[in-house]
């Protein structure tokens, strides 16, 4: 089992670069003032504390001993904060850069928190991968055992977030789109399109409606011939799963970055969130500028075809494949970054995003407020 010492660790080091996202301390963001609006129709009221028209319970917490006392919790506070010192850690795995930053006391705490993030990490990775025939998601598509199949605690949670966000963009995202994967991975090997034959046949088994949850007994059945592929969510559910192993360690405080799947905890000491830099499609038409927003507790992802992408009968195709139209890798110039309250929802959303047409794009996101969508495409202006 890896652990935090197979690592590159760079103690405070100034700076963690990634695929989609940087965070220099320098970025980092002051605080923002806070604006309370009052509601028309009801009367603002002023009133001294220490006056006879004042609240007696008002005047008692204000007295100067328990005025002391908060002073001397918001010293105490600060002083904690000011003992943390920042930890960097990067390793490898999913196929991609595994990257982590905490703040912690000291490099012990920092060092054991790690231990458990990295062996939780190795576990999802070993059980989501569709590469190994022994992991617990293609065990699942073996039928030699009959369904309903009792699954993991994580397989199930991951799957069945799968199917929401599938349903919910009209099947952009799919989880059942293992065939479609194999082939375009083979296309990809031998820089030649799929056989029109075996492209439709393998359309034909990706729905994630042949998916079926038994929630009493936390189980799964699969349609005969059902493939899956978890490949578009499962680094933001990892990436969601070990930032809450150093939560649950007392380590809030911290960003794990897994390709371009980051997990946001809460800010670093002095700071109102993490600046994560958003670097859009590069093409002739577009500026290679970036895009820094500040986030806490949530997720960011980034999807698109800038670092995958091949060329095939000289034409350029991206590693996304369309699930709902042709099966192909797409071909318009797309990145699609999304800010969600989770990074396992911003990784499925922002696959999906990159596959939906303009139209409906659009109106995904104006059904979704609460979500945060930056789209770099040909097709937008």
């Amino acid at each position: 089992m890896m652990s935090s010492q197979d690592f590159q660790r760079r103690g405070l080091s100034p700076t963690i670069a990634g695929r989609y996202w940087s965070v220099p301390e320098a970025q980092l963001l002051p605080t923002a003032r806070t604006t309370i609006h009052v509601p028309t129709g009801i009367r603002r009221r002023t009133f001294s504390p220490w006056s006879l028209k004042g609240s007696f319970a008002l005047r008692l917490f204000l007295h100067p001993i328990w005025v002391s006392c908060i002073l001397l919790g918001c010293l105490s506070s600060i002083g904690r904060c000011a003992d943390l010192h920042r930890f960097d850690f990067e390793g490898h795995g999913m196929g991609t850069t595994f990257r982590c930053i905490l703040f912690a006391a000291n490099r012990v705490q920092a060092d054991q928190a790690m231990d458990a993030c990295y062996q939780r990490f190795h576990e999802l990775a070993a059980m989501l991968t569709d590469y190994e025939p022994t992991s617990e998601l293609l065990e699942l598509c073996n039928p030699e055992k009959g369904y309903p199949r009792s699954v993991s605690d994580s397989l199930f949670k991951v799957l069945k977030r799968s199917c929401e966000i599938a349903e919910s963009t009209d099947g952009a995202f799919d989880p059942t789109c293992g065939h479609l994967s194999q082939l375009w991975r083979r296309a990809y090997r031998r820089h030649a399109l799929p056989d029109d034959s075996e492209r439709l046949r393998a359309l034909e088994r990706t729905d994630w409606r042949r998916v079926t949850f038994h929630e009493d007994r936390q189980s799964v059945s699969l349609a005969p011939e059902t493939r899956l592929d978890l490949g578009g969510i499962a680094k933001g559910f990892a990436a969601d799963e070990c930032l809450g192993v150093l939560r649950k360690s007392g380590f809030p405080r911290a960003v794990i970055q897994i390709g371009g799947d980051t997990a946001v905890g809460d800010p670093p000491p002095n700071a109102q969130g993490w600046p994560i830099a958003l670097k859009p499609n590069r093409s002739q038409d577009q500026s290679d500028s970036e895009i820094t927003i500040s986030a806490r507790n949530c997720g960011v992802s980034t999807s698109g075809d800038h670092y995958q992408h091949a060329m095939i009968a000289g034409r350029r195709y991206s590693h996304i494949v369309s699930t709902t139209h042709h099966g192909l890798g797409l071909e318009n110039r797309i990145t699609c970054s999304v800010m969600a309250s989770d990074c396992t929802t911003s990784d499925g959303l922002a696959t999906a995003l990159c596959v939906l047409e303009p139209e409906r794009r659009q109106a995904f996101i104006d059904r979704h407020p609460d979500l945060q969508v930056w789209v770099t495409s040909d097709d937008v202006p």
